[in-house]
């Protein structure tokens, strides 16, 4: 009997008049789960789906331990991350996620903020107070988190979580896309709108929610564009909840629409072949009664003329991979890419890097793509010009 009850245990999508889209968790019997329900509502919706899908694991993981939110300890949190990934020193209990992969870093750095929110908001209501104040920590802030935050040298403490994971070190080359493969993707593809999205990711560095989450009045691709944010041709990347294919920019810049022209968001520049790919896709395969105003569109099936979803964009760059010999095709690649070249053609300026592909900071930049190549001729002369000043 209580397999079955932990099997129906699921994440709830609710879809609001305004179109924005909420979630919650429905317990075995078809009833909101209260306590949830109270957390998630006071998240942000993009973050509420996230933590749905992280706290309906948790749920159901506490009953098979005899456990509920109200007795679970730190041990036991602790004991559960472990679980899930993270490292922990001592016995875990009955196995869990036998069928799945461990959680990655970020993934386990979300589940640990995910709890202790979801710990530290029952405990304000008065249950398990004993596991919140052992949750509500705080450290002192690092040279890091002074540089990154407003107003930096006033910070005088920083929450901490003694859930989080030890910090693993940075993949420092990630898996980029395989050389040749936007021209080998742009001569095959016969869908303009397909070379449109190879050229787009190679030279824009966009997450594929962006790119999938762009409205046609985001586009400024004349010079001279009436927002003012820039004379050359540029692309407004403005985070939407209720976009009709559900994606969604990552970053949260305020943006507004002044007399009809969108202004504020995330800027990122255009190329001339993203512009040239743009105006091939624009009039020779766009709907002209489509009135949903998004620039991405299905072209096929049932759904034609309706906006393409991130799913979708995946699938097409997998299979034009896999038809191609290029392996599992991912579009992140090419921001990985992208980054890699803007940090090579600027002379590893990681400023430069962060303001064209759109990352929150520099320091990630440099962190991630900022290595030196040793092939580089410039690297061996260093390196025979201080072996040549120790002989």
């Amino acid at each position: 009997m209580a397999e079955l009850v932990i099997g129906q245990a699921r994440v709830q999508e609710i879809v609001r008049g305004d179109g924005r889209r909420m979630y919650t968790l429905v317990g075995p019997d078809g009833v909101v789960d209260p306590v949830a329900d109270a957390y998630l509502r006071s998240c942000e919706p993009g973050t509420a789906r996230t933590y749905a899908y992280m706290l309906v694991d948790h749920l159901r993981w506490l009953p098979t331990e005899g456990l509920s939110l109200a007795t679970a300890t730190l041990r036991d949190l602790q004991r559960y991350m472990g679980l899930v990934g993270a490292e922990f020193r001592g016995p875990r209990g009955a196995p869990w996620r036998v069928d799945k992969g461990p959680l990655s870093q970020s993934g386990l750095e979300v589940m640990a903020a995910c709890l202790k929110g979801l710990y530290l908001h029952q405990g304000v209501e008065g249950v398990n107070r004993e596991l919140a104040d052992e949750l509500d920590q705080s450290r002192l802030p690092t040279k890091t988190d002074r540089k990154r935050a407003f107003l930096g040298h006033a910070l005088r403490q920083l929450p901490a979580n003694p859930l989080t994971p030890a910090k693993a070190v940075r993949r420092r080359h990630p898996k980029m896309a395989p050389e040749g493969a936007r021209r080998e993707l742009v001569k095959v593809r016969r869908a303009a709108r397909d070379r449109m999205i190879v050229t787009w990711l190679a030279d824009g560095g966009f997450r594929i929610g962006e790119l999938c989450g762009l409205h046609l009045a985001d586009l400024h691709l004349r010079e001279g564009a009436a927002c003012g944010q820039g004379q050359a041709p540029h692309i407004h990347i403005c985070h939407r909840p209720t976009n009709p294919n559900l994606a969604r920019a990552k970053m949260k810049y305020p943006w507004q629409v002044v007399d009809g022209v969108v202004c504020g968001g995330q800027t990122r520049r255009a190329s001339p072949a993203m512009i040239s790919t743009y105006f091939d896709y624009m009039t020779t395969e766009y709907p002209r009664d489509a009135t949903h105003g998004m620039l991405l569109v299905q072209l096929f099936g049932p759904r034609t003329g309706q906006p393409l979803t991130t799913t979708g964009a995946r699938r097409m760059l997998q299979r034009a991979g896999r038809s191609q010999d290029l392996g599992h095709l991912l579009p992140h690649q090419f921001r990985h890419s992208f980054a890699t070249g803007v940090l090579d053609a600027s002379g590893g300026n990681s400023v430069y890097a962060r303001e064209a592909g759109g990352w929150a900071s520099a320091a990630t930049v440099d962190e991630i793509y900022g290595h030196a190549d040793v092939n580089d001729p410039k690297f061996a002369a260093a390196l025979n010009q201080v072996w040549a000043g120790e002989q």
